[in-house]
């Protein structure tokens, strides 16, 4: 059985020069979207575009909605949650593809900027499950808000034009790292040495700390920034490398921040190209937080969610107490969210009979978790043999996996909060290569596998 899987051919091989081109056209859009939205607040700028562009409006300017309208509802600039209205009520349920627009990145500290023997700095505090020493060494740029206090906000986009300054953060040559190669790979860079290089140049005017000062009169220059408007500013570090297509074949993509914009553009053009009008309303997640727990008023476990469902409900005449509950029971989901595709230079974390592998179609996960399936939605018989069948009728390619060997690991995604509400889920997402890494890579194929599974479950009855 694992030798029949591990000889599978690939999906390339069966595809015809149509498809490819069709593969390739959708990937081209895909590298431009993440290159745009490195980061949760741009996905979600970038996606409400899109939605714009194609019909969809603020659910706050419907007064009532009706079969085929199309809605969106921004949640706190760093979410969004899309619909379409189907012909069924609301309270028959909706067929949901949910993602994750946040990734692994260095955020900046509330008083980040210092200077050290004649070169300023940044203090960052890093985001979600990364290692460490993959982020020393790699041109930054960094991407935020800086808030105000007179209630002006001013965006940061620093590190990706033709021209623009890169940021750094530095470590030991190999002649005085003895010590740190002694250390565990975990423990070799500490968090709190994580801190980005910004100058050099002192200010001639400054009676102390001048290139902190050159720096903070840059800043004031371009931005109206003063030194105290970091404690109201997000600003991310993100790798400033362009995602680009990978491979002498131009079969896959590298980039930062596919995990989880991988699954999320896929999952929006899906909704973006539903026509006509669904039979059950359709439903897209794209959620922020995911990499820390998804917590916060951002993040899935937001009742924001359970807001824009009431909308939805209220819109299209349905006032009942039970209707909320009674729309996510009757729900069906697919999480979509990465995993991690057999790498073979290091094969002893994955067991193959069931692992998922670069360019064999989309991936469904049962359950991820840790272990003995800690922190698992575990999908029930019933609902995997539903999406097999509408996935094997739409001539989706797919395959099952775990998540690593069993005591080797895990990880989790958004499908268990949204089980606990009731909704039947089932994780299903691209295999990602060197994943959290700041250029992870995946197959094209893959991608658009993922368009086609996402586009036919939400159309399904």
């Amino acid at each position: 059985m694992s030798e029949e899987k591990e000889e599978k051919k690939t999906g390339w091989e069966a595809c015809d020069d149509a498809e490819r081109e069709s593969i390739m056209k959708f990937a081209d859009g895909y590298i431009d979207f993440i290159n745009t939205a490195k980061t949760e607040r741009e996905a979600a700028k970038e996606i409400k575009r899109i939605a714009d562009e194609h019909g969809f409006r603020d659910i706050s300017e419907a007064d009532s909605l009706k079969p085929g309208d199309k809605v969106y509802y921004i949640n706190h600039g760093k979410s969004v949650y899309m619909a379409v209205v189907g012909k069924a009520p609301v309270t028959d349920g909706f067929n949901a593809v949910g993602a994750h627009i946040d990734a692994p990145r260095l955020d900046l500290k509330q008083e980040p900027l210092y200077e050290d023997t004649g070169m300023a700095f940044l203090r960052t505090h890093y985001y979600g499950g990364i290692k460490k020493y993959q982020w020393t060494t790699v041109p930054l740029a960094l991407h935020g808000v800086v808030s105000f206090s007179d209630g002006r906000t001013q965006e940061i986009r620093v590190g990706e034009e033709e021209g623009d300054p890169v940021f750094l953060v530095t470590d030991l040559l190999p002649h005085l790292a003895q010590k740190q190669n002694a250390r565990k790979l975990a423990d070799a860079v500490e968090g709190e040495k994580l801190n980005i290089l910004v100058g050099s140049m002192p200010d001639a005017d400054a009676e102390s700390d001048r290139v902190k000062a050159a720096v903070l009169k840059i800043l004031k220059d371009k931005y109206g920034m003063e030194e105290e408007d970091f404690t109201s500013a997000e600003i991310e570090a993100v790798p400033a490398a362009k995602a680009r297509t990978l491979g002498l074949d131009g079969s896959m993509v590298a980039g930062y921040g596919q995990d989880d914009r991988i699954c999320a553009y896929p999952g929006l053009m899906s909704i973006i190209d539903i026509e006509g009008v669904p039979e059950r309303t359709v439903v897209g997640i794209f959620s922020d937080k995911e990499e820390i727990g998804s917590v916060g008023n951002t993040g899935m476990a937001s009742h924001n969610f359970e807001l824009f469902t009431m909308e939805l409900l209220e819109k299209t005449g349905i006032v009942n107490p039970y209707a909320v509950q009674r729309t996510f029971s009757a729900s069906r989901v697919l999480s979509a969210d990465v995993t991690a595709a057999f790498d073979p230079g290091y094969p002893e974390v994955m067991e193959k009979q069931n692992a998922a592998f670069v360019g064999k179609g989309i991936n469904i996960n049962k359950y991820t978790g840790a272990r003995g399936k800690s922190g698992a939605s575990d999908a029930n018989a019933e609902f995997i043999g539903f999406v097999r069948g509408v996935f094997d009728k739409a001539g989706v390619e797919y395959q099952f996996s775990e998540l690593g060997k069993v005591d080797a690991g895990g990880g989790g995604t958004i499908a268990y909060i949204l089980a606990d509400r009731g909704m039947n889920v089932l994780d299903c997402g691209v295999p990602i290569l060197s994943m959290h890494s700041p250029y992870e890579a995946a197959s094209k194929y893959d991608i658009y596998q993922g368009y086609k599974a996402y586009k036919a479950f939400l159309e399904a009855e």
